[in-house]
């Protein structure tokens, strides 16, 4: 039963993945040039987003790499290890390098939500910064709560 949950949940991690690469791929560019024609004397500003864009990618991808061994470590009976809280320890510091790197940026959000009187982007930018935070602050809960069961779990072994 719990191999086909965890099963599951690594295809759940490639489904997520895999539309993230090809928005990286095919709809970023796109998007950036379609700006690019309307408002060319902006290109700065787009081509910083677009650069933070593509360098929140590498962390993400490196916290669905840290889930799926979290999950690699629950198929081998090893949830309760120090493994596991390093896991979660990168998938936190991930999620608050995402967060910060659209913090960042959150300016220019502004700025190309100007140009185009379209407020969406600027309410997307606070959306990623703050899905980032939640998903960063409950990977700390979860740490803290597995070093303390692997604590009182070390604890039980020496007294019996």
């Amino acid at each position: 039963m719990e191999k086909r949950t965890t099963l599951f949940l690594k295809t759940v991690l490639i489904v997520i993945g895999l539309p993230i690469l090809a928005f990286c791929i095919l709809v970023l560019p796109s998007i950036a040039k379609e700006v690019l024609g309307y408002h060319p004397e902006y290109s700065n500003f787009i081509y910083v987003v677009l650069a933070v864009m593509y360098a929140t990618a590498i962390p993400f991808y490196i916290a669905l790499y840290q889930s799926y061994k979290l999950l690699n470590f629950i198929d081998a009976n090893m949830a309760f290890s120090d493994l596991s809280v390093n896991a979660l320890m990168n998938i936190k510091k991930c999620a608050y390098a995402i967060s910060l790197m659209y913090t960042i940026i959150m300016p220019f959000f502004y700025i190309l939500g100007e140009f185009d009187d379209a407020p969406g982007i600027i309410l997307i930018g606070l959306v990623l910064i703050f899905a980032s935070l939640v998903i960063a602050f409950f990977a700390a809960i979860l740490q803290k709560l597995l070093k303390d069961a692997i604590e009182f779990k070390s604890e039980n072994d020496l007294t019996v």
